[in-house]
């Protein structure tokens, strides 16, 4: 389940919770009973395991460059 977080536009009160995605959202600060809000923040992303940088699918030895043709004159 996510976590999201919700602050007071009235009192200022802050807080995270446990919600399910089907869940409404949170409308009445637990506080003062004011306006909630939610509170949306950057997210960091890691990326685990194979495939997901260059060095992973790259071979160990330079590939041969293709020859060119002889031009005729």
């Amino acid at each position: 389940m996510p976590t999201y977080q919700y602050a007071c536009s009235d009192c200022g009160h802050a807080f995270e919770i446990f919600q399910s995605f089907s869940d409404d959202a949170l409308t009445q600060c637990p506080e003062c009973k004011g306006d909630l809000r939610k509170v949306f923040s950057a997210v960091g992303v890691v990326f685990k395991g194979s495939g997901f940088y260059k060095t992973d699918s790259a071979t160990s030895t330079p590939k041969p460059k293709p020859s060119t043709p002889a031009s005729s004159d």
